[in-house]
């Protein structure tokens, strides 16, 4: 068995098994034909010091690389990984404040933005999704009725509800709409599926084209899949909200390490500084564990306004 093959029977993301494949690969690939070393953590080891010493990889990458080798010996090559496991005990992620924005620094932003990519991001900082939670979700996982938006698989597979802001809804609406005539459109022309999570496909064979399961931001390219012959439409890029949030940033003035990701940051830090309750955000958030959430309760005490010792000269 292989790593990909070992990660889909755990049901591992697909991103989660992408970087793994990318990590062994660059392993392999250190150590040559020696498979001695290959199935050695001194090799192991080795590989992790080179990438430390010579490549300069981040801390992040680094751990990355240190699971993915775990990952590999102990579902695929079947060996024990002590020294591997005190490895990773070892190192630590640095401690670092999120990036958040001010109320003025979003609406600005988001003036600065139209068009789809305006209201995706008004959605992110509007309920605290993630960008990849924002362009999967489906057309069913939206309820006008009740306010909300669920979250299905989102990070470490869970679903949750949050809110779906009232001055959204409208736009979300006639997005919908648009998403229904286009879905109807390609009905007519022998298309209309979507990519279904899972084995859905096979216990669900109509699902894939049930307007329910279509993806709310559609991309405008449909895609052949090689193995069914269906042609399918995904939803969009990141890409194609990164840029234009990047870009207005930047017209409006904002030198600031931001990103899409940030405005999850500001969602929960301005609702924080308006008195939500913390266990109220950590459900919103997605969060596993409580100690991830009170993060932002550091952010907002950073960011009060403090009398500084020169201005009481």
């Amino acid at each position: 068995m292989g790593v990909r093959e070992a990660c889909r029977a755990r049901h591992l993301s697909r991103r989660t098994e992408a970087a793994y494949a990318h990590w062994v690969t660059r392993y392999m690939r250190f150590h040559g034909a020696s498979r001695s070393a290959l199935a050695s953590e001194v090799g192991a080891l080795r590989f992790l010091d080179h990438l430390v010493q010579r490549r300069e990889v981040a801390t992040s990458s680094h751990l990355q690389a240190l699971n993915a080798l775990l990952f590999l010996f102990r579902h695929v090559m079947r060996l024990e990984v002590s020294a591997l496991e005190v490895r990773r005990r070892q190192v630590r992620r640095p401690e670092r404040l999120p990036e958040v924005l001010s109320v003025a620094e979003v609406r600005a932003a988001l003036n600065a933005m139209h068009g789809m990519s305006r209201l995706i991001a008004a959605l992110l900082y509007g309920t605290g999704l993630r960008v990849g939670e924002a362009l999967m979700l489906r057309v069913q996982d939206v309820d006008f009725r009740a306010g909300t938006i669920t979250v299905r698989s989102g990070k470490g597979t869970k679903d949750r509800v949050t809110v779906l802001p009232k001055r959204l809804s409208a736009s979300m609406q006639q997005l919908a709409m648009r998403r229904l005539a286009l879905h109807r459109e390609d009905l007519l022309h022998g298309r209309g599926h979507a990519p279904l999570p899972g084995r859905l496909a096979n216990k669900y064979p109509r699902a894939s084209r049930a307007f329910g399961w279509q993806f709310l931001f559609a991309s405008s390219k449909v895609h052949c899949c090689p193995d069914t012959g269906r042609c399918l439409r995904w939803h969009i890029s990141p890409s194609s909200v990164q840029e234009p949030f990047k870009a207005a940033l930047l017209a409006c003035g904002i030198h600031r390490h931001a990103s899409l990701h940030t405005l999850r940051h500001s969602f929960a830090t301005h609702l924080l500084a308006q008195g939500t309750d913390i266990r109220t955000i950590q459900q919103l958030l997605g969060h596993r564990h409580l100690d991830t959430t009170m993060i932002y309760t550091h952010v907002r005490d950073a960011a009060q306004a403090t009398t500084s010792p020169l201005d009481c000269f």
